[in-house]
């Protein structure tokens, strides 16, 4: 069967006609890359892979590292299949151009599940290329980097630059092509004849790279899967690393910016006296939507902004409120014109015939990025020639984009990348930031670096939605799920958020639009942290209405998904579920399939004097197939729990008159190193395809704490924050789990 998906591919590939492999097209933008990338005592063997005199590797890597570590794994993987010395491998981060356009992330996202036949291969590469040529496509989110890129892209470039090195040295030493060993980064043959890879990449270079070559079988692996030190580190500790807001250009000047707090207002007017009068001081740049000020640093530039008073047409948005939109949230959940996601059987006549009904209703609130380091960007326009610098998500794209906001071809604009203070979604589509930076370099001589204050980041951001669901379900005499019908408002991404793995024959999730009236971007994780928390915490009711333990109740229903079975029988096994915990204490558990990984989760909590709630302990069972570099997974999954676990306990963005209430860290509580729980992470490399690492350690956590809060309390908490609850525990001593 061909997806619908592959049909593009199709599509775009006959616009072009057939390909043997895309770099051998004339009009490609191979040699473009080649050119790019290439550096004296050097040579390119393709638009990844850069091998010196030196016999160094250079991997060109086209995703951006926000400490996610994709900046080592990507090489990793590369430098396997070219069996490289991993001493002598070194990286770059990809030019924000077309010719670094992400053909292999399109590739895998459109082939779906699908297998590729190896005759069409040249053709789905080429179609690939086309299509993310179109779309500007070099984004890093989605947990995409090593299971499409990686998996498809840095380990067909190592083996295709391999499978080119032998042949340039089999046609110099005259011997067949399968007597020549490679192996850390040398070439040799059993006549003694040897080279090094830097001594044979000039010649490898005149041979075009194959589409499809054979892959290192996983027991002959030495790189991938060992916890490799990243090379993005030492520069974060020793302080070399240069983020966005450390760009310092001569003649630079700084700006400072200040939006309509009511989103979507409009700047009416402004006397510029009051800044103008300040020292440093050189221009208040007006916007349609906002106002700055330029100054000679940027704590003058935000003195001299804080003393306008400018006035706003706040236009219809400034009537909304956190009560408002709520009300409109549950009437059209009640209203009942839904849109079906999925459906499975006949969950309404299955509801309508059961004995016993389960229903509970969950909100959770708008939740802010808060990046480490606030949005920022500089930026120079001078001779219909712009320059850029700052963190983004998606390079090409913000070139693109920030190429048609200055009116100039985009050829005219130069991308420069710089280390990220977080992203987490922020930097990738949303580039309100970048706007405004070339806006204001318009009207300002030389180079601009505009920083948003923390309050000017927490007020004007894209924000995670905010969402209610409506959960019903049937249990049969014997505690199965006979229905299941979830019901929701505001559907983004990924699509998989919505499914459950359980054996429910009888299930439908359906859902409301249009109830959000405040800009959404993606938040890590992206839908999954809301739906893990409420398909995860009805499970658990469901479990308590049963009468059955709520692992036992999971695994009951898991029949037909054996790696999700495993998964969850381990992370039992690790929390050490059959027995109570600690005097005070108490276990939940959850488990999502998020970026193809699958995560189960145990969290241990208590309830402290305070009647707030204390995460000590969390386990983590998860298999993403394979494990590229175990140390980085691990950090991973710790860090999304850390950020979901935030968004569990504090994060709620709330809206008045139109405006986001939270300004700063005061009211905007993170979870601190003190607070932070101790977190044991295990892998199953089951051996499924290659899933996500970088969100999927997020989404079963708030559920997890949460049925852990109702087996300490018996408080069941349908709405987060948990903070905005008070809690008792029901016992001084351990209790059982659920």
């Amino acid at each position: 069967m061909v997806s619908r998906r592959l049909v593009i591919f199709g599509g775009v590939a006959a616009a072009g006609g057939l390909a043997v492999g895309y770099a051998l097209m004339p009009f490609t933008t191979v040699d473009r890359a080649k050119g790019l990338i290439g550096k004296e005592g050097s040579t390119p063997l393709s638009a990844w892979v850069r091998i010196g005199t030196d016999n160094s590797v250079t991997v060109i890597v086209p995703h951006s590292e926000m400490g996610q570590g994709v900046h080592t794994s990507m090489p990793m993987m590369l430098a396997e299949e070219l069996e490289a010395d991993w001493s002598l491998v070194r990286m770059e981060q990809a030019p924000a151009d077309m010719a670094f356009a992400n053909g292999s992330l399109a590739r895998e996202y459109l082939r779906g599940d699908m297998s590729i036949p190896s005759w069409m291969s040249g053709t789905a590469e080429f179609g690939s290329r086309k299509v993310a040529e179109m779309m500007n496509l070099q984004l890093t989110g989605g947990s995409t980097a090593v299971r499409m890129t990686g998996v498809r892209g840095m380990r067909m470039a190592g083996a295709a630059a391999k499978w080119m090195l032998v042949k340039a040295a089999a046609a110099a030493w005259g011997v067949p092509e399968g007597e020549i060993v490679a192996k850390q980064s040398k070439l040799t043959h059993a006549s003694g004849k040897q080279a090094t890879y830097g001594e044979m990449a000039a010649a490898a270079a005149a041979y075009d790279p194959p589409v499809d070559v054979p892959l290192k079988a996983k027991k002959d692996y030495t790189i991938v899967g060992q916890p490799v030190a990243r090379f993005d580190i030492p520069g974060k500790v020793d302080g070399s690393a240069k983020y966005g807001i450390d760009v310092r250009l001569p003649n630079m000047s700084y700006a400072v910016i200040a939006a309509s707090p009511v989103f979507g207002g409009k700047l009416k007017s402004v006397d510029e006296k009051p800044a103008m009068a300040m020292r440093g001081v050189k221009k208040v740049v007006k916007l349609p939507s906002a106002v700055a000020v330029v100054a000679d640093n940027t704590w003058r530039a935000k003195e001299a902004l804080a003393a306008l008073s400018p006035q706003w047409d706040e236009g219809a948005n400034a009537n909304v409120s956190q009560a408002s939109i709520f009300a409109a949230k549950e009437a059209a959940l009640k209203k009942g014109d839904l849109t079906e996601d999925h459906a499975t059987g006949n969950v309404d006549e299955a509801l309508k015939g059961a004995k016993k009904v389960v229903e509970a209703t969950y909100r959770v609130p708008f939740l802010a990025h808060a990046t480490m380091e606030v949005v920022n960007c500089t930026a120079h326009l001078e001779g219909g020639k712009l320059q850029i610098w700052g963190g983004f998500q998606d390079g090409l794209g913000a070139k693109v984009r920030a190429a048609k906001e200055a009116g100039i071809p985009v050829d005219n604009v130069t991308l420069h990348h710089t280390a990220m203070g977080g992203g987490f979604g922020r930097r990738g589509g949303t580039l309100d930031y970048l706007d405004k930076a070339v806006a204001i370099a318009r009207q300002v001589e030389g180079p601009v670096q505009v920083v948003f204050t923390r309050e000017e980041d927490m007020t004007q951001d894209f924000y995670r939605h905010a969402s209610m669901a409506k959960m019903r379900a049937a249990l049969d005499d014997n505690g199965k799920v006979t229905a299941w019908l979830h019901t929701f408002t505001e559907k983004h991404d990924p699509p998989e958020a919505l499914r459950v793995n359980y054996d429910f024959a009888n299930q439908a999730a359906r859902y409301a639009s249009n109830t959000n009236p405040i800009p959404w971007g993606p938040w890590r994780s992206v839908d999954h942290t809301q739906q893990g928390f409420f398909i995860e915490t009805f499970m658990d009711e469901l479990a308590a209405a049963a009468g059955k333990d709520p692992f036992e109740f999971r695994r009951a229903h898991l029949t037909g998904a054996p790696r999700h079975k495993a998964a969850l029988e381990l992370v039992a096994q690790m929390a050490n579920w059959s027995t109570p915990p600690e005097q005070g204490r108490a276990r939940g558990i959850a488990i999502r399939d998020a970026f193809g990984t699958i995560v189960a989760q145990v969290a241990e909590v208590s309830v402290g004097t305070d009647g707030k709630a204390r995460v000590h302990k969390v386990w983590s069972a998860v298999d993403p197939g394979e494990v590229v570099n175990p140390a980085t997974f691990t950090a991973q999954i710790q860090g999304g729990a850390i950020y979901g676990l935030t968004a569990a306990l504090y994060g709620e963005i709330t809206i008045d008159k139109g405006r986001v209430v939270q300004q700063n860290f005061p009211d905007y509580e993170m979870v601190r190193m003190a607070q932070a729980p101790e977190h044991e992470v295990r892998f199953i490399e089951s051996g499924a395809r290659t899933g996500g690492a970088g969100e999927p350690g997020t989404a079963p956590i708030s559920a997890a704490v949460g049925n852990a809060i109702y087996a300490l309390t018996k408080k069941r908490i349908r709405e987060l924050p948990f903070s905005k609850a008070t809690l008792t525990a029901t016992t001084g001593s351990g209790v059982a789990n659920g």
